[in-house]
């Protein structure tokens, strides 16, 4: 269910949103929700540049289709730059545009989030699991 701008709660009460901003944010949101995406965003923040294996390996558990895909939508979304090196064999390499430095300074808020209220959410959760 979308949530229109009148249903938004009073935290949230500003002047409407433009219908293009709305949709970017719901984008925005969809991608930082993927795991691979978030989980390469951190890889490149941490890491700086690098090759696609490296990346890969570094980026524990993801298949080289995942990655391929992924920072292909990266590149689409302006997150992530691919450097091609004319090589043999060629030397590809990935790196974190000003965007996705951004993106992953938001997304640094999540974590600091998740730190600071850890032991809440695991109470939470055990008073939940113990209720059934």
């Amino acid at each position: 269910m979308t949530t229109t701008v009148a249903q938004r709660p009073a935290v949230f009460d500003h002047p409407p949103v433009d219908p293009r901003v709305e949709a970017l944010v719901n984008e925005v949101i969809g991608r930082v929700a993927d795991k691979w995406t978030m989980i390469v965003l951190d890889v490149l923040a941490e890491h700086g540049e690098q090759r696609f294996t490296r990346l890969g390996q570094l980026s524990d558990g993801i298949s080289q289709k995942m990655l391929t895909q992924t920072l292909r939508q990266m590149e689409r979304d302006g997150l992530v730059v691919r450097t091609v090196h004319p090589v043999v064999p060629p030397k590809v390499e990935y790196r974190l545009t000003d965007l996705g430095f951004s993106l992953a300074e938001a997304f640094c808020g999540v974590w600091l989030w998740a730190e600071k209220n850890l032991e809440r959410i695991e109470a939470s959760r055990a008073a939940f699991d113990a209720a059934k």
